[in-house]
C-alpha cells in the first residue's frame, strides 16, 4: 500500500515544488565535483601547479597547501556553478507554474503528496527539440521518500498524459553525473538515444555531459 498520492499541481504548491527542486539538484554537486576531478583537463592543470609551486619553493608542504586551496575552489566552482542553474530554474518556469505548465496546450506539472505534504514533483511539455514529442521535466523526488515507488508513478503518470494526447514518444534529459536518476529511467522503459556536452564554457571544461533518453509509446502499449 502506498501512502502517497500523485495529483495535479495547485498555485499553494508553488514554494514546495521550488524548495523540492532545489534540495534534489543540489544533491549532485559532490558527484559533479568528483566528475569534474576525473577529467584529464583538471588533473594536468592540478599537477601543474602542484609541480610549479613544489620547484618554486623545494619544499613539500606549500605545493600541497597549494594543491589543497585548488581543490576547495574547485569545489566552490561547481556548488556556483549549480546555485547559478537553480536560480535560473526558480525565476524561470518554477517561478509561474500555472502559466507555463497548466495553461498550455499538452503540458502540465503534476506533485506525489505524503501526509498533506509535497514529496514529489513531475512536469511535461511539447519538446522543442522534436516536434511531435513530449518532454518529461523537473523530476524531483525528495530523498525520505526515495525507493518507495514515487518517481516510478511520477513517470507513469507523464506517459498516460502522452498516451492519452496521442503523442507516441516521450523524451527527457538528465546529467552524466545523476547515476541513480538514469537508472531508474531505464528501468521505466526509455532508452538513451544521444549525448552532447553543455555549450557554456564552464560545462566544457568540465565535460559535463547532458544525456538524452526516449520512451516509444506504440499503438497498443499498455
Amino acid at each position: 500500500m502506498t501512502d502517497f498520492q500523485i495529483r495535479m499541481y495547485r498555485d499553494e504548491d508553488q514554494e514546495a515544488a521550488m524548495e523540492t527542486f532545489t534540495v534534489a539538484m543540489s544533491e549532485h554537486v559532490p558527484a559533479a565535483f568528483l566528475h569534474m576531478l576525473r577529467q584529464p583537463l583538471t588533473q594536468g592543470a592540478l599537477a601543474c601547479v602542484f609541480l610549479t609551486v613544489l620547484a618554486v619553493t623545494g619544499s613539500l608542504l606549500p605545493p600541497v597547501l597549494t594543491l589543497a586551496l585548488a581543490l576547495a575552489a574547485c569545489r566552490w566552482f561547481v556548488g556556483h556553478l549549480f546555485s547559478r542553474y537553480i536560480d535560473v530554474c526558480r525565476r524561470g518556469d518554477l517561478g509561474c507554474i500555472r502559466e507555463v505548465y497548466m495553461e498550455r496546450a499538452d503540458a502540465c506539472f503534476w506533485v506525489a503528496e505524503s501526509r498533506g505534504r509535497v514529496v514529489g514533483t513531475v512536469a511535461c511539455l511539447p519538446s522543442r527539440q522534436r516536434p511531435g514529442s513530449l518532454e518529461l521535466k523537473r523530476m524531483s523526488v525528495q530523498r525520505n521518500h526515495r525507493g518507495r515507488g514515487v518517481a516510478r508513478e511520477l513517470c507513469r503518470t507523464v506517459v498516460e498524459f502522452a498516451r492519452g494526447r496521442g503523442y507516441r514518444e516521450v523524451l527527457l534529459y538528465t546529467s552524466v553525473v545523476q547515476a541513480d536518476a538514469r537508472r531508474l529511467y531505464e528501468r521505466a522503459g526509455y532508452r538513451r538515444a544521444g549525448e552532447a556536452v553543455v555549450p557554456e564554457i564552464p560545462a566544457k571544461l568540465m565535460n559535463f555531459t547532458l544525456i538524452e533518453y526516449r520512451y516509444q509509446l506504440p499503438d497498443g502499449d499498455g
